[in-house]
């Protein structure tokens, strides 16, 4: 059986993991975000924000990490994979910071692919920084430009998640997904 894998997406503080920890509890197998890992992981080695001091560096992590969790999805017996974004985010965040990177980022795009793309617009209401959010909103506003350019550079059309509680996010999403 070949399962569907699902990226949620979306600019930093749109409620993305707030949806995955939902559908999780609603029993569905969910993938989550690794940057943060990535993050704190720096941080214990005296690095206090890798992807500022060594964009690159980062990114390859984060983009190792992404592909390890296409190749964890497509090795499920589950029929649908939820994935706390997906390896065009790489991509369109490098864009936003204007990164050169080598052609692996745009093979593993074009390579690892999603069955479908939920993309979550930037909601001034919930949006948060903290220590590994450091954006701010209008900074979010750019990244969900880039991100939407990103899918769709890469052969995908995202159907964009309408703010609202968490509970009726989900249902559009999976309701999106049964239609």
């Amino acid at each position: 059986m070949q399962n569907k894998k699902i990226v949620i997406t979306g600019g930093p503080g749109t409620g993305k993991s707030s949806i995955i920890n939902y559908l999780e509890s609603q029993g569905h197998y969910c993938l989550h975000e690794v940057s943060r890992q990535i993050t704190i992981e720096a941080q214990k080695q005296g690095i206090e924000q890798l992807f500022l001091e060594q964009p690159l560096l980062f990114s390859e992590k984060l983009l190792e990490a992404r592909i390890n969790q296409h190749h964890e999805a497509v090795q499920l017996s589950k029929e649908r994979i939820f994935l706390d974004r997906g390896i065009p985010d790489v991509v369109a965040y490098m864009d936003y910071f204007g990164t050169n990177y080598p052609d692996e980022f745009t093979l593993a795009c074009n390579y690892h692919k999603y069955d479908k793309i939920f993309l979550l617009p930037p909601w001034k209401e919930i949006y948060t920084s903290d220590n590994e959010r450091y954006e701010s909103f209008d900074q979010a506003l750019e990244i969900h430009e880039h991100l939407k350019k990103s899918y769709l550079t890469y052969g995908y059309e995202p159907i964009e998640v309408p703010t609202g509680s968490i509970s009726s996010r989900s249902s559009f999403i999976m309701n999106s997904l049964d239609g």
